[in-house]
């Protein structure tokens, strides 16, 4: 097959699938117009976010075959409209699962033990110690919301730490010996923490609102690693001012671009955020990591070969 390739990934890619007797063609530049004029040419077609796949560029994907997406989230691809054309769609969520669940563990002792605030304050020469008393993970109840990969991955880096572990999924039967599966009610009532593992969908846009905030029984901390939209900001600002969220690790940001390399908007709440000492923010890594590149590039190899040998 003629594939394209329009994002950088792994060099293993392009390698282990010409290896195989299929030619990738690297195209890193060209805009969703420009793709426009030439997609008609593959048969494969593989990507991260950088160009969204929209009904217009699927019409002139004449010859398409597959869409591969590296990574897990496939928000950026009309996928009823692909699938009604009969094209094969591919993503890796197993490649970063280990990445995303060691964010979630690390990032909530950062808030919670004040590492980060107190780090940047001894650099300053302040030598705070009870105004950064940490907040002890043991006795309570994690809730994870979506219990996929993600999902059970973060859910198997707890065990042993002490927590009560809940999990909430559309999908019937996905709770195991790390996580005990419960409605979102459930969960609501008893956790204290919420970690955020669900898709981009029209049911998890915005879901935790101010609705969802004031359905949480306790005060609680709050870990997304998921998408931004997944989240109000204006609603999580306005908890973390009175307390019912007590900190908040974002990876990813409402105001985050479609192919999440930068933000496109920096409103009032933004601002807020980014001088909360109880909020963590970082870039959309938790699924980067060195071993991750990798891994997700060669799962989708293998997929593709699979499917097509």
């Amino acid at each position: 097959m003629r594939i394209l390739q329009i994002d950088t990934n792994h060099s293993l890619i392009k390698q282990q699938l010409e290896a195989h007797g299929h030619h990738v063609e690297e195209d890193f530049i060209s805009d969703h117009t420009a793709l426009l004029s030439k997609i008609a040419s593959y048969q494969g077609l593989i990507l991260r976010s950088r160009v969204p796949i929209d009904r217009t560029l699927l019409d002139a994907a004449i010859n398409l075959r597959f869409i591969a997406r590296v990574g897990a989230g496939m928000e950026n691809i009309d996928v009823a409209y692909a699938e009604k054309k009969g094209i094969v769609l591919i993503n890796s969520p197993e490649g970063n699962r280990d990445a995303v669940a060691e964010h979630v563990l690390g990032s909530l002792l950062t808030i919670t033990k004040k590492l980060a605030s107190s780090a940047q304050q001894i650099k300053k020469g302040l030598w705070l110690r009870e105004e950064n008393r940490g907040d002890e993970l043991l006795g309570k109840t994690l809730g994870i919301i979506g219990y996929g990969n993600m999902g059970k991955a973060t859910a198997k880096r707890f065990a042993g730490l002490g927590l009560r572990v809940l999990c909430y999924d559309i999908k019937e039967g996905v709770g195991d010996s790390y996580a005990t599966q419960v409605d979102l009610a459930t969960l609501q009532q008893n956790a204290h923490i919420v970690s955020l593992h669900v898709p981009l969908t029209t049911d998890t846009l915005y879901l935790v609102d101010e609705k969802f905030i004031s359905c949480m029984y306790h005060p609680f901390y709050l870990v997304n690693t998921a998408r931004g939209k997944n989240v109000d900001t204006g609603a999580l600002v306005a908890a973390l001012k009175t307390n019912k969220i007590l900190g908040a690790s974002l990876d990813v940001l409402e105001y985050e671009t479609a192919s999440f390399e930068q933000l496109d908007q920096m409103p009032s709440e933004m601002e807020f955020l980014l001088n909360a000492e109880n909020v963590l923010l970082t870039p959309h890594i938790a699924g980067w990591s060195v071993q991750s590149k990798e891994r997700l590039a060669q799962i989708i190899v293998d997929k593709i070969l699979k499917t097509f040998s």
